[in-house]
């Protein structure tokens, strides 16, 4: 139970140096599109749960390769940051595991 609240502990104070001048787990990048991309398919979702009815297969069709597209874009603008940044260093986290 003490691993788990010192693990919880030091994820909320790495998310806190995000926007802070100190070097953090987590990047700000990252963070920032999952949360767009999150908001963004919740907004197709409202929109097409008001919609459905009027709605062709077609329209529909279209409608989940607008999210795939958008999807795989966020994901691969993702992988090639980690590409370019190189492998995370984690040692920072030893002392909790």
């Amino acid at each position: 139970m003490k691993k788990t609240i010192a693990r919880i502990k030091w994820h909320l104070k790495e998310f806190d140096k995000i926007y802070s001048n100190e070097p953090s787990y987590y990047s700000k990048k990252r963070i920032e599109s999952g949360l767009a991309f999150l908001v963004g398919l919740y907004g197709m979702t409202h929109w097409l749960l008001l919609n459905i009815e009027k709605l062709s297969s077609t329209d529909i069709a279209v409608w989940a390769g607008i999210i795939f597209a958008i999807s795989g874009y966020t994901l691969n603008k993702i992988q090639s940051e980690k590409k370019a940044n190189g492998k995370q260093d984690t040692e920072s986290i030893s002392h909790v595991n």
